[in-house]
């Protein structure tokens, strides 16, 4: 494996600090952003104690100009951006004919138009070093939609048709671009719905649990490897058989 600088969007919650884990384990340079500095400190703090160094930059991802000027923090800190992950997301839940404007916008615009202006600053120097791995973090809910999720199910499914498109762009660039799929993981947004209510959810899981963060890094950690050089445009559902589509 050839060490590399790699962006993981939202890395400070339960499936982004999974992700980070498991790549800075592999020898890789790992960067994330935060937005409250004090958390960020108490996380990096967290992380640093199981030997994890992460470097840390703020960033609003669903501003362009921050997105931007945290890619190139990074780049400054520790180099150039040679995977990707956009994993950073937002929930806003209502029922469609009760959400305002404002819930719309906020998750289409840091589930969906983050993943342009993360990755538009680094798509280039990808391009030009003809490498490349870029990985969207979707959702089960993308795939088959969910009541009261008009928003996130929305951008969810955006992300994918976002995937397929830059996949056919960049393949002769050395650059492949992916999606993952989790469905029900036990995070600690997750485990915070009361016990009955995940307990129904358990039930539709042909597997019969929750996800673990664990197993969606590792989707990641194979998906941005050398070897995966041949998989592009794919879309890898990871929900214990929760849902199973084409």
């Amino acid at each position: 494996m050839n060490p590399r600088t790699a962006l993981v969007t939202g890395g400070t919650g339960g499936i982004g600090s999974a992700i980070v884990r498991n790549l800075a384990r592999q020898g890789h340079k790992v960067a994330t952003n935060y937005r409250d500095a004090t958390k960020a400190e108490a996380w990096r703090a967290s992380m640093a104690a199981e030997g994890i160094e992460v470097c840390m930059v703020p960033g609003d991802v669903a501003d362009p100009v921050s997105a931007e000027a945290m890619v190139r923090a990074v780049e400054q800190q520790c180099g150039t951006v040679e995977i990707l992950v956009n994993n950073a997301g937002i929930t806003r839940d209502t029922t469609f004919h009760k959400m305002d404007y404002q819930q719309w916008t906020e998750v289409v615009n840091t589930n969906l138009n983050a993943c342009f202006n993360v990755t538009r600053p680094v798509i280039e120097g990808m391009r030009t070093r003809r490498w490349g791995r870029i990985v969207q973090i979707s959702s089960i809910n993308g795939q088959k939609g969910q009541y009261g999720q008009a928003n996130y199910a929305a951008a969810k499914a955006g992300m994918h048709g976002f995937t397929i498109s830059l996949a056919q762009e960049n393949a002769k660039f050395g650059v492949t671009v992916n999606t993952v799929s989790p469905g029900y993981v036990a995070t600690d947004m997750v485990m915070a719905v009361p016990e009955e209510v995940r307990e129904k959810i358990v039930a539709q899981i042909p597997i019969g649990r929750l996800g673990k963060p664990e197993e969606i890094a590792h989707a990641v950690a194979f998906l941005t490897a050398d070897e995966a050089s041949w998989i592009t445009g794919a879309n890898l559902a990871i929900n214990g058989g929760h849902y199973m589509g084409w």
